[in-house]
């Protein structure tokens, strides 16, 4: 069985300002770890954008080079969502929640949206 090491918080906010921060934040959190399995706790972030994807998949460039295996742990519903969405879920083993249609396609218009007339 692989020894895991001590599990790696990430911040609240993982945005385009946060991530050279976060980054090398983990870069240290990866050199004092020895476990076989990097474990990143994502419960807490709140807050983010692509830039997440880019650190995250920094974190498995590392984990890989050092043969070590990289595991997110509870990544909000938004990461997953982004990471399903540009293909990298797979690589950094986050699942995206199903989607599936309230209706039937162009059965329903959600009201708070104002419909625009198309001009021809």
């Amino acid at each position: 069985m692989a020894q895991a090491g001590v599990m790696t918080a990430l911040p609240a906010s993982l945005t385009l300002r946060d991530a050279p921060a976060v980054l090398e934040s983990l870069r240290q959190s990866f050199a004092a770890d020895g476990g076989e399995v990097w474990r990143i706790d994502a419960a807490a972030v709140a807050q983010l954008d692509t830039s997440a994807l880019a650190v995250l998949l920094e974190c498995a460039r590392m984990a890989a080079a050092a043969s070590r295996k990289l595991e997110i742990v509870d990544p909000p519903a938004r990461m997953s969502d982004l990471a399903h969405l540009y293909g990298v879920d797979g690589l950094l083993g986050v699942v995206a929640r199903e989607f599936k249609l309230a209706g039937k396609v162009g059965e329903s218009q959600p009201k708070d949206i104002p419909t625009v007339p198309i001009l021809r």
